[in-house]
């Protein structure tokens, strides 16, 4: 029998019917509709707080506290050597940031920082504000070059 949009069909035990509770004694869950006597959890909307292990200090609470965040950090947009060989198929021998932008590879107000993950072979000339040395070398070993721009004035006020 071949699969169509007529004969579609849920496996057996796939969908169970919902659970009606507090419908009498007979139903087996009636009275106190499955939740047992008294306590917290009988209550109506009970749950307790997300990490709480009935009054003993909490995982999150016993571990110490590490690092900081660094709110003056500079973050880049990264992209590796495969994504800029695919992006300079479209692209005719240079990949400058505006084109970059255009192609959706980067914002238009982010660093970009390239690095060596993948192989490129063909010559093309990548405009970036940073790039690894590995991934320097292999776009020289293509034949191309890395030009590395200055950050943009946006990059620097926009910090997060």
């Amino acid at each position: 029998m071949a699969l169509n949009l007529s004969n579609l069909k849920a496996p057996k035990g796939a969908n169970s019917n919902k659970k009606r509770v507090g419908r009498g004694m007979g139903s087996g869950m009636g009275k106190t509709s499955t939740r047992g006597h008294k306590g917290q959890r009988s209550r109506s909307g009970s749950r307790s707080m997300r990490g709480f292990e009935g009054g003993q200090m909490p995982l999150h609470r016993r571990l110490p506290k590490r690092g900081f965040t660094n709110i003056f950090r500079t973050e880049y947009t990264l992209l590796s050597l495969d994504k800029l060989a695919l992006l300079a198929a479209t692209a005719n021998e240079e990949l400058t940031f505006d084109k970059l932008v255009a192609l959706g590879a980067v914002k238009k107000n982010a660093l970009l920082k390239v690095l060596a993950n993948g192989e490129i072979t063909t010559a093309v000339t990548v405009h970036a504000h940073k790039a690894s040395k590995t991934a320097q070398e292999k776009i020289e070993k293509a034949g191309g070059k890395l030009v590395l721009l200055g950050a943009p004035a946006a990059a620097i006020l926009e910090k997060k």
